[in-house]
């Protein structure tokens, strides 16, 4: 079999044909690979938002077509997933049976190392650089919501039947409860942004919307009107009065939650909640029947959850000095979290994954 080539090129300079072979491989795949973040569509919007010389595809090649793709962008002497840290997964989307050296793409990028946090644990040849594993929480709702709400019964949470207690007690006390999909109201979304905002000041964490590409990329991708890729504004009102919003990307087959808030006023009512239950029952009658709620170990992803995806973090690099540095810090985060300290022992990894954020938000 010929050995692979590796062209590096600019998402906005993919042809037609290129873009349609990414779709096409991706669509492939097993459904863990139906994700927005894995598309050709994400690394253009992503490139767009930026609007300089970051975004880099990886193309595959053997015996002159193209086999893989994979995008990634630059951050100095390091490579980061493509939108990071707003990029929930990353993988490689190849013909079945390629098999590539990563430490080769990392080469081709002419960068010293890869730094990734959400890998696809089914994307293969990463899985030896992975140093550590999560689980990211899906619901499929298979053939409809009943079904589904049955199943989480069976398995005996009652999360679902909390959510009908408090909607009918949102009814009662603050009006009808209403519902909007691909809501397309400016000030709603808006809302979301600023009440997204507050919780993460609330919460000491960075302000992903402090840098200019990072609100440019949310609003195209709230304006996208395309049929296959894009952020789709989901809305929840009592009465007159919106109570949650969640902007959320969408693949083929799956809805992938990306930005999710509430009025912390109506806090009592869980109204993040009744739009998850509201959204998967609209899932019911179009093409979606995966909510890819991404990783973090929340309670309420887990009892939503009916299934899950493996995710790993780690790095790859040829051997540099950047490389050695990194594999240094994951050498004092492994030494410290298999110490009994309680929180203690995690404060390198948040510390690098904090690092890695604002690595991320500064790189553009």
């Amino acid at each position: 079999m010929s050995a692979l080539q590796i062209e590096v090129v600019r998402p906005q300079d993919l042809t037609p044909a290129r873009l349609e072979r990414w779709a096409q491989l991706q669509a492939q795949q097993d459904v863990v690979f139906d994700s927005p973040f894995l598309s050709p569509h994400w690394a253009r919007a992503v490139d767009r938002a930026q609007g300089r010389d970051g975004v880099r595809v990886a193309v595959l090649r053997r015996e002159g077509a193209d086999v893989g793709f994979m995008a990634l962008q630059g951050a100095g002497v390091t490579a980061l997933p493509a939108g990071a840290p707003m990029c929930d997964y990353q993988g490689l989307v190849a013909e079945a049976g390629v098999t590539v050296a990563p430490r080769e793409i990392v080469a081709a990028l002419g960068v010293q190392r890869f730094d990734f946090c959400h890998m696809l644990e089914a994307s293969a040849p990463f899985a030896p650089f992975a140093r550590g594993h999560m689980a990211s929480h899906v619901v499929d709702i298979g053939g409809s919501y009943e079904a589904y709400a049955a199943e989480r019964r069976a398995a005996g949470v009652g999360l679902l039947k909390d959510c009908d207690k408090k909607r009918r007690k949102a009814e009662r006390e603050l009006g009808p409860v209403r519902f909007t999909a691909f809501s397309r109201a400016a000030a709603d979304f808006d809302q979301l942004i600023a009440w997204k905002r507050a919780q993460l000041r609330a919460t000491h964490q960075s302000d992903i919307f402090a840098p200019g590409w990072t609100q440019r990329l949310v609003r195209d991708l709230f304006a996208s009107r395309d049929p296959e890729f894009g952020g789709t504004l989901f809305t929840l009102h009592f009465g007159e009065r919106l109570a949650a919003a969640h902007l959320h990307l969408r693949g083929r087959r799956t809805i992938h939650g990306w930005l999710i808030a509430h009025d912390p006023e109506a806090e009592r009512y869980s109204p993040g909640l009744l739009l998850f239950q509201d959204i998967l029952r609209w899932m019911e009658t179009t093409p979606y029947h995966r909510l890819d709620l991404g990783p973090g170990d929340y309670r309420f992803k887990r009892e939503l959850a009916n299934t899950e995806v493996s995710v790993g973090h780690g790095f790859v690099g040829v051997f540099s000095p950047a490389t050695l540095v990194r594999r240094a810090a994951y050498g004092l985060r492994q030494a410290a979290e298999s110490l009994p300290l309680g929180d203690l022992s995690q404060l390198p990894g948040k510390a690098m994954r904090r690092m890695d954020r604002l690595r991320g938000l500064r790189s553009a």
